[in-house]
């Protein structure tokens, strides 16, 4: 693996990256007991952001497949020798500052258009097909089948009408991440959980229970009641420290990218 040619590839879009020998265990995200070979985190020092990738020595060769420039975008290939795999990330800048995204593992993502919509939700691609949306908007923060805003998609569903509880100022967070605040916010089904900085996804009912007979001392930390799977709309400002405010006028049926989904996401220290 040539480093130099890697930071240039980097470069191209204005980017810093540090590679180093020997993985550490990611800061938050991924899976902290089994990152494997490679970890990718986008870090801050006093010349401000960069990526940072550690490898572990053999194990990795990393080759940058496509770089957009101009979008400030690279789609990067991350092949592990030793377990014959490919995994592929998203690198780039959004509005304010760096990220780094795992990429579904699908066929015919070569480059920063087919990662993009890879990372789309099932719901989101059937909407901007049905009204017909023309490529050259789809990968747009903002068209007439979605509004995105980092990691969330935001559906138009002017036909919604809450039946449940209508919250104010709600928290819309992936794991231990920084949460997205919305004006309004209202839920349609899923499941109650109950959610510590020990545990970001949440743990059921009898999760929770288990988790006491365990460890007896877990009964005080301070818990919150939210709910997981359940469809989700918001109305209003949605605001978050590195994205600029949106405004949804009417609700909006919220979506997950699918970065979840990918294997490589174990990879990746770094959670908006």
């Amino acid at each position: 693996m040539n480093t130099e040619i890697m930071r240039r590839h980097f470069a191209k879009m204005g980017a810093r990256l540090r590679i180093e020998r020997g993985v550490e265990r990611p800061r938050f995200g991924g899976s902290a007991a089994s990152p494997g070979p490679v970890v990718i985190d986008v870090r801050r020092d006093q010349d401000g952001e960069y990526f940072q990738i550690n490898v572990e020595p053999g194990a990795v060769e990393l080759h940058v497949e496509d770089v957009r420039a101009k979008d400030r975008h690279l789609l990067l290939l991350a092949r592990l020798t030793r377990e014959d795999r490919k995994d592929k990330f998203l690198c780039g800048h959004d509005e304010r500052a760096w990220f780094v995204a795992a990429v579904p593992s699908k066929r015919g993502v070569s480059s920063v258009s087919t990662a993009m919509e890879a990372l789309k939700p099932p719901v989101v691609r059937r909407v901007q097909d049905a009204i017909q949306l023309r490529q050259r908007d789809r990968n747009r923060r903002r068209n007439e089948a979605f509004i995105r805003q980092g990691e969330w998609f935001f559906i138009p569903a002017p036909g919604f009408e809450p039946r449940g509880a209508i919250h104010r100022n709600e928290p819309l967070q992936r794991g231990a991440g920084n949460p997205h605040m919305c004006a309004y916010l209202c839920r349609a089904g899923g499941e109650t959980v109950y959610v510590h900085d020990r545990a970001p996804n949440g743990l059921t009912e009898a999760e929770r229970m288990k988790l006491f007979r365990r460890n007896p001392d877990a009964r005080n930390l301070q818990w919150r009641v939210m709910t997981r799977g359940a469809r989700v709309y918001a109305r209003g400002a949605v605001r978050h420290a590195d994205h600029a405010t949106i405004s949804l006028p009417c609700w909006h049926l919220v979506v997950l990218n699918t970065e979840t989904d990918a294997p490589a996401m174990r990879h990746v220290a770094f959670l908006d």
